[in-house]
């Protein structure tokens, strides 16, 4: 698996020192990043081409913006002491001109490529146990559900002509899998953990995306624009005693609970400038977590203590966490290539 371009020089006979220094300095001068082609664009990916139909976010704009005094990771160092998290982390990686499906341990070290296929490959999340990873895929021609172990190996595809399919969610007992079906208008949809019955959990008129489980299984966090605006909703898994929680402006899509089931981690503001909130499942105690940077795609840490998080704010979409009450930010990710779409789990 290539995430960088390497150069590898080299020669017979090289006996003249000058000439190999010659040599060496006019490879690096030509060196050049790695060009982005065109491909959707959702929570923040920096393409400019326009948006499919699960855009949650449009490409934020090339500007400065303001930084929160992050300890940054040096080459892919490690910013939380080692020990402190466990787990991992699984995003989305730009490589060669499509999205494909990465993996680190929650400290930011042991960064591995899974996927490797011509096609956009996204909205990953790992299951509850920590062995599994499922991701909607482009590779037949039309967005897919597939599922894989932790590293890469035993491709599935556990779905199969029922339309546009995003955002996949093992359930916590590990038994069925929620996800958004993107045709017509975007609804929530149930299957089973094998792909089998697969069936709409919402049929309302308004566009309803993102879905993540309770840490206990028996509810549903999702985005709707059933009000116009979209905003947060959440319902019983079997899609009854439906509420509403957030009413805000700019809205983003994804969210993540914590793991006591008592908050939200999700994302809101105008292009280019959002940030990270908390808010209790109840609708109230709402906390701004970032300020600048342009962070969007939540993800809550396996012990509650961090959220892991997408962000701008060094010109390219990076993989960052701060602590869950805003009070330090960490850098996970630092490379040449696009980072994001951050889901935390064992």
């Amino acid at each position: 698996m290539r995430t960088f371009d390497k150069w590898l020089i080299g020669g017979i006979g090289c006996g003249v020192v000058s000439l190999c220094l010659l040599t060496a300095t006019t490879l690096l001068l030509l060196r050049v990043p790695i060009g982005r082609e065109a491909n959707p664009t959702l929570e923040g990916q920096a393409t400019q081409i326009a948006p499919t139909p699960m855009d949650s976010a449009q490409p934020p704009e090339l500007e400065a913006t303001p930084m929160l005094q992050p300890t940054l990771t040096i080459s892919g160092a490690a910013s939380i002491p080692p020990g402190e998290q466990k787990g991992h982390i699984v995003f989305v990686c730009y490589v060669g001109g499509f999205d494909q499906i990465c993996l680190m341990n929650a400290d930011g070290s042991g960064r591995v490529q899974l996927t490797d296929v011509e096609a956009t490959n996204f909205y990953p999340s790992l299951s509850p146990d920590g062995q599994a990873i499922v991701f909607s895929s482009r590779r037949t021609g039309i967005f897919e559900i597939y599922a894989m172990r932790l590293d890469g190996s035993g491709l599935e595809q556990l779905t199969e002509g029922i339309g546009s399919l995003y955002a996949p969610e093992i359930s916590p007992n590990g038994q069925q899998i929620v996800f958004t079906n993107a045709s017509g208008n975007q609804s929530l949809w149930l299957m089973n953990r094998n792909g089998s019955n697969p069936h709409p959990l919402t049929t309302a008129p308004s566009d309803e995306i993102d879905p993540t489980w309770s840490p206990d299984g028996r509810q549903i966090v999702f985005a709707s624009s059933a009000t116009g605006d979209r905003q947060l909703y959440v319902m019983n898994a079997d899609g009854s005693n439906l509420r509403q929680i957030t009413d805000l402006e700019k809205m983003g899509g994804r969210s993540s609970f914590s793991p006591d089931g008592q908050w939200l981690a999700f994302y809101a503001g105008p292009r280019g400038e959002h940030n990270i909130f908390i808010i209790g499942l109840d609708g109230n105690n709402l906390r701004q977590l970032t300020h600048g940077g342009d962070n969007l795609g939540p993800s809550w840490s396996p012990d509650g203590e961090w959220i892991a998080f997408t962000s701008f704010r060094d010109g390219n979409n990076e993989i960052y966490a701060t602590r869950s009450d805003g009070s330090e930010v960490v850098r996970l990710t630092n490379s040449q290539i696009s980072d994001w779409q951050p889901r935390w789990g064992k």
